[in-house]
């Protein structure tokens, strides 16, 4: 079975910086996708960024621009960047991984337990 580890989540200063790293580990075939969402306390969770296997990536529209996802494939790692932190950006985090089990398998879903990201004034 697949395993997400997260690290790199903390508290920073409004318009600081921080970069979240997430690596997968265990029995598992191949990544489609690895991404990351985010959930504040009484919202609902969602999408910051994900990349796809080729190097396709997606943002959430508020964090466009300040944000920035990465991929290593060779270490089955994603990465996040965060660049010019807000207060809205206060919640926590958590690494998301689609793959394949075996070649023949369906698509799965796999999550970290998440780190807390913390902005502050």
């Amino acid at each position: 079975q697949a395993q997400l580890v997260e690290f790199g989540g903390g508290l920073a200063q409004a318009g600081g910086s921080l970069r979240l790293s997430c690596a997968a580990s265990g029995n598992f075939f191949s990544i489609n996708a690895m991404g990351w969402y985010r959930q504040a306390p009484g919202e609902q969770r969602e999408l910051v960024a994900t990349i796809t296997g080729t190097s396709i990536t997606n943002y959430a529209d508020s964090v466009k621009g300040r944000f920035t996802i990465s991929r290593d494939n060779a270490k089955n790692t994603v990465h996040l960047q965060m660049n010019s932190l807000k207060l809205e950006d206060t919640a926590v985090y958590y690494c998301n991984m689609r793959a394949r089990r075996t070649a023949w398998s369906p698509r799965d879903d796999y999550w970290g337990r998440g780190t807390q990201v913390t902005v502050s004034s």
